[in-house]
């Protein structure tokens, strides 16, 4: 029985973890678990705990469960991926590097290395890895994410298409399909956000994930002060929330409010955080194209 399935003792685990549930998966009793499903759950809380940047901790948790990387290869991709986040870029490359070459077959590393190649700019070899996957649909919805990521649109609407045929009922593809609704446009606004708002309005469901795919697609809509009242109100819960944070952000530039405040706290949480960088990025073209036109006044 596939242990993500509808049957499988995985899914509520597995489902917390793809809704930004992070500190319920980490909480998670996984006691009752069968053998086989233990390094998998492990697998789940590890990933939570660097999602809430909990990277020392996971080194340290891998360090004394494992002699050398290659004992669990999915211990060793969870060790990647928490270098690479922790900003150990080099040596989270080197055993990804490693891990694609000697372990391209392992679900976990399929996934977890996609991710940190992905994030170093290895595109295709992040690509190739993924593609070797056999009915993984992390492995789809980060192919997904890939594509989008690179403005092959195209890509990702045949991915999440492929998928729904022998996947159609998961979380996971129903994310998914909301992601790419969401650059499509048109009427897949309306999709992505029912898909959104059903998983930020239940109690059991609720992050600032789901939270923040809500709103995004209430401004695809131009429903700006639905947008206002979802993100306000979650950043009185979640103010640490950098995601929140950066969309109220972008709000605010759209409704002209000030965002000074907003990126203060931001940069003080996420400098590397892609919407500080991007503006600093996108300041400094200007200064240079504006240097070329500053007047020259000769004595």
């Amino acid at each position: 029985m596939d242990p993500f399935s509808a049957e499988g003792e995985l899914v509520n685990i597995h489902n917390a973890f793809h809704q930004g549930q992070y500190q319920t998966v980490i909480d998670f009793d996984t006691t009752s678990f069968s053998s086989e499903n233990a390094l998998p759950s492990r697998i789940l809380q590890l990933r939570a705990k660097i999602a809430l940047k909990q990277t020392k901790d996971v080194l340290s948790e891998i360090e004394a469960e494992t002699n050398n990387d290659d004992d669990v290869p999915d211990l060793a991709a969870v060790k990647a991926l928490a270098l690479q986040v922790a900003g150990n870029t080099e040596e989270a490359l080197a055993l990804a590097q490693k891990l694609a070459e000697t372990k391209s077959e392992n679900a976990t590393v399929q996934v977890l290395v996609g991710t940190v190649l992905q994030a170093q700019g290895l595109t295709e070899e992040a690509l190739a890895l993924l593609g070797r996957h056999q009915g993984n649909l992390e492995a789809v919805a980060l192919t997904v994410q890939i594509y989008l990521q690179t403005n092959r649109v195209d890509l990702a609407v045949k991915e999440v298409s492929a998928a729904k045929r022998w996947a159609q009922d998961s979380l996971l593809v129903n994310i998914a399909e909301s992601w790419v609704g969401l650059r499509v446009g048109g009427e897949k606004y309306q999709s992505a956000f029912y898909v959104y708002e059903e998983l930020a309005s239940n109690p059991n469901t609720t992050a600032p994930l789901s939270i923040v795919g809500q709103a995004i697609a209430e401004l695809h809509l131009g429903r700006l002060p639905e947008a206002e009242a979802a993100l306000t109100s979650a950043l009185e819960k979640y103010s640490e929330d950098v995601e929140l944070i950066a969309n109220t952000i972008v709000l605010n530039v759209l409704t002209g409010k000030d965002t000074a405040e907003l990126k203060s706290r931001l940069e003080s949480l996420q400098p590397s955080h892609v919407l500080i960088t991007d503006l600093a990025e996108k300041s400094s073209f200007f200064d240079t194209a504006a240097a070329k036109y500053v007047p020259k006044v000769s004595s």
